[in-house]
């Protein structure tokens, strides 16, 4: 097993209402009344309240060019990587050069070097510290990145891993393009980043270190799906694919991914008490609900951060878990799980420790 001991979000500083949003974007999609009444109809009911980005909103109107987008993911996502790192190393009482492994995942911008590379010389983590960046799994890639971490630390359970997303969505909606998927997109995604520290089973141990075990992951790709979610990557940058289809791989594929994996362990869906599900819009977690026959409180931290910030892709089911590692929950069962382009689905099982561990006073003793 692993243990998560802390996660952090990182957000820009510019925040805005979803009416907001849409005023100033609507003149910059699309000039046709029909369209616009359409995106106007689609963002009031995205179940988005607010979201942060990454520029003040009305300097959108000038971001004409892939070049210009890029460079900014590069230098707003590396601080965001940063604030989001040392939070998450200081909240877990670990040093930046303590950190073995390190895993960085986005799907809204590119670099190379990438951004962990910058990430670790600015945090202090060692010369020999090792870097694995992930790009195209999209929205399940926080979900996955926390499993891929999960296999690394299984088999070095005395090292420290830090799993980081940096998810700068907005910089990827395309000015003059009213399609159906640009509008919904511009709705519903919002900026952010997250980092997660999971350690191995030793170095948890000879800490004392609090936090749900990842007791065991499931990955799953569906077949014939590959237009449903994605990106058409070009001359403009990336230009969203996203089909009304998502909630119909859910209905088919997810509870069946669900039950089996709660089953190798002998649970069920009643055993668990707590869901993080990545926030991927109204309809996705509607069918979420749907195909494990859960209650509408069961997804409410989701429905929360949809509301909150959008859907930050990568980062946005990290916030989530973050969230949840706030309330101690000794014994409790979770499962963590998103969906990417592919489509994939991935899985995430945890388990609260019954007794949580003890904590050493400022001498290293045991405090009673």
């Amino acid at each position: 097993m692993s243990r998560i001991v802390a996660a952090a979000p990182a957000v820009p500083v510019h925040r805005y209402s979803q009416a907001e949003i849409t005023g100033v974007l609507e003149p910059l999609l699309t000039h046709d009344p029909g369209r616009a009444a359409v995106m106007r109809r689609i963002h009031a009911s995205s179940g988005v309240e607010n979201r942060n980005l990454v520029m003040e909103l009305d300097r959108y109107s000038g971001l004409d060019s892939f070049h210009e987008a890029n460079d900014l993911f590069i230098s707003a996502g590396t601080d965001l990587a940063e604030q989001a790192t040392r939070d998450a190393l200081s909240s877990a009482g670990i040093r930046a050069d303590e950190v073995d492994f390190v895993l960085f995942t986005s799907v809204t911008g590119v670099a190379a070097p990438s951004i962990d590379a910058q990430l670790a010389t600015r945090v202090g983590m060692r010369s020999d510290v090792k870097r694995l960046p992930s790009f195209g799994l999209g929205c399940v890639a926080g979900a996955a990145g926390l499993a891929r971490v999960h296999d690394y630390l299984v088999g070095h359970p005395h090292d420290v891993a830090v799993l980081v997303s940096v998810e700068l969505c907005s910089l990827t909606v395309q000015l003059g393009d009213d399609s159906m998927a640009n509008i919904v997109a511009s709705g519903l995604f919002g900026d952010g980043a997250a980092a997660v520290v999971v350690v191995g089973d030793d170095f948890a141990a000879e800490r004392g270190l609090d936090g749900p075990d990842v007791i065991d992951t499931r990955s799953s790709l569906y077949p014939q799906t590959e237009d449903v979610i994605g990106w058409d990557i070009g001359g403009s940058g990336f230009r969203i694919v996203l089909s009304a289809g998502v909630p119909d791989v859910i209905a088919k594929h997810f509870a069946g991914d669900v039950h089996a994996l709660l089953g190798e362990h002998g649970l069920s869906v009643g055993d668990v008490s707590t869901w993080l599900a990545h926030p991927g819009g109204p309809k996705v977690l509607e069918a979420f609900a749907t195909a494990l026959g859960l209650t509408d409180a069961a997804l409410a931290p989701s429905w929360r951060a949809l509301a909150a910030t959008g859907n930050q892709s990568s980062a946005a089911v990290l916030g989530i878990l973050a969230d949840a590692l706030r309330t101690p929950a000794p014994g409790e069962t979770g499962l963590l799980f998103a969906l990417g382009p592919g489509v994939t689905a991935e899985l995430v099982l945890l388990r609260w420790p019954e007794h949580p561990a003890p904590l050493e006073d400022a001498s290293g003793n045991i405090a009673a």
